[in-house]
């Protein structure tokens, strides 16, 4: 009754978990941005469909599994392989799938993202994904953090759907979210995404997704944002309530954010005086190491 789509990159460590959860499905796809490790190996021993495409962005992907891959049912469940959904959200799926109404396209799960075994039930901004889809009713914009429009009502479930962004160690996720900098930054810089928001839609649209892409754009442009974000983190989401925990996602949030905003003045300057002038700029200003060792020597007398 329910197809699934996990879209792939070097995912070894964690796609048999993710196949595993999945014991319930008759139809499995692997849409994999050409993997270097085992990864597709994996995915065909456990009886899962694959396919391989290049990446370009993240939205684009997403709208090329959905367009490509010949589903068997008209429902389709979108996983990262970094995601498990848990045995009574998998039985909610199953019915909620066979008594839906005509009118509905979507459903929205609940989310609980974990950090070293402890759930960030205060941390996580938000725990709302729509993932549950019917084929050929929704597709994705925005090429990073990409927003799924659907034709049609959302409904929501009410079991978890379990999220390990760290399963594979701090070190991939600072490499992962300095992809994402880069990507949100030159989306900025290009003046992309949603360019006249609203207060309004973004504190009282009734759809999350709508209120979500909102949110967003106003957010982007506030001073200090980094700041306010892990304000926001530790104080208003209480993210001090799941310890160093929660208390860690908030700092590495923030951090990721404040990479955002120096990539988008990087690009700026860029823009300004030029990739030359800059670059001329930065080893103008370093020591030749004749000064910084007479500097050394000045500081520790």
């Amino acid at each position: 009754m329910i197809s699934v789509l996990i879209l792939t990159k070097n995912e070894e460590v964690d796609l048999p978990s993710c196949l595993a959860s999945l014991s319930w499905c008759d139809d499995v796809h692997v849409y994999d941005s050409f993997s270097t490790d085992r990864t597709p190996q994996i995915a065909l021993a456990a009886g899962a469909r694959l396919y391989q495409r290049v990446f370009d962005d993240y939205a684009s992907q997403r709208n090329a599994a959905l367009a490509e891959v010949p589903f068997r049912h008209e429902w389709i469940l979108i996983l990262d392989a970094d995601e498990r959904p848990s045995p009574e959200l998998s039985a909610e799926m199953l019915l909620a799938v066979a008594t839906v109404a005509p009118d509905t396209n979507a459903f929205r799960l609940i989310r609980r993202d974990y950090f070293w075994g402890t759930w960030l039930r205060h941390a996580q901004i938000t725990p709302w994904y729509i993932r549950l889809i019917r084929r050929g009713h929704a597709h994705y914009t925005r090429a990073i953090n990409e927003v799924l429009e659907v034709d049609g009502k959302v409904q929501g479930l009410t079991q978890p759907l379990f999220h390990y962004p760290f399963s594979k160690g701090i070190s991939y996720w600072v490499r992962r979210h300095d992809i994402y900098s880069t990507l949100e930054a030159n989306l900025i810089h290009q003046r992309g995404g949603l360019q006249n928001p609203s207060w309004n839609k973004a504190l009282f649209a009734r759809d999350i997704s709508e209120r979500r892409l909102h949110q967003k754009a106003i957010f982007y442009r506030l001073p200090g944002r980094s700041l306010v974000k892990l304000a926001y983190m530790l104080f208003v989401r209480r993210a001090i309530l799941d310890g160093s925990a929660g208390i860690r996602y908030a700092l590495l949030q923030s951090i990721y954010e404040y990479l955002i905003v120096l990539k988008t003045q990087e690009l700026e300057r860029i823009d300004t005086h030029g990739l030359a002038e800059v670059a001329a700029s930065e080893q103008n200003g370093k020591q030749n190491p004749e000064t910084a060792a007479g500097d050394a020597q000045t500081n520790q007398k």
